[in-house]
């Protein structure tokens, strides 16, 4: 369990600003429905491509045109399968070539450095240690990925609840960006990879 660097720093411009605009989108909308919410994952499709390609679904999305340059349009994909982590369930996904990049939500709580010490071998047993751990932050993390290799984080506190104080940057939870890199460039370019499990 790795503790990201919460503390707001200069950050330098995105390496894609129309992905670091998809994200605080997603953390935008996610927000408002609170906390305690499952994870989720969403495909980013070229907003031009989508209205030419997809027209009834741009409607129906209330999105009318290609919008700026080169942005992109989230779509939250269906849920993931119960019990499976997020971790795990995008080590199964391929996109197909239509989805420029993909982004994540997940809730996790995260202890001060050194805590990691501390903590017990046993998954269940780690879990209660760090709900019960005084010193406990619970963290919304949404991350995101393209095809050229960019990313892009948002990070919210529950103890620190408003726009004002997200976090964002480039590599904020590297751990998640990797496994979300993933998942647009199979190395091993497995054939049980399904391209369809992660389509819109």
């Amino acid at each position: 369990m790795t503790t990201p660097d919460l503390e707001p720093q200069p950050q330098p411009l995105p390496e894609d600003p129309a992905l670091a605009a998809a994200v605080l989108e997603i953390e935008s909308h996610v927000a408002q429905a609170g906390w305690d919410q499952p994870a989720r994952l969403y495909a980013l499709v070229d907003t031009a491509e989508l209205v030419a390609q997809e027209p009834a679904l741009a409607a129906m999305m209330a999105i009318d045109g290609p919008g700026e340059d080169g942005s992109f349009t989230p779509i939250e994909q269906d849920g993931l399968p119960p019990g499976q982590a997020l971790e795990e369930a995008l080590q199964t996904i391929a996109w197909p070539d239509s989805v420029s990049g993909c982004a994540a939500v997940i809730e996790r709580l995260v202890l001060p450095p050194g805590a990691d010490d501390e903590l017990p071998d046993d998954p269940t047993a780690a879990e209660l240690f760090a709900r019960e751990h005084p010193d406990r932050q619970e963290v919304r993390m949404v991350a995101g990925v393209t095809r050229a290799g960019a990313s892009y984080c948002a990070l919210r506190l529950r103890a620190h609840d408003d726009e004002q104080s997200v976090v964002d940057g480039t590599e904020l939870v590297p751990g998640l960006l990797e496994l979300l890199h993933a998942t647009l460039h199979d190395p091993h370019d497995s054939p049980h990879d399904s391209p369809e499990q992660g389509q819109a």
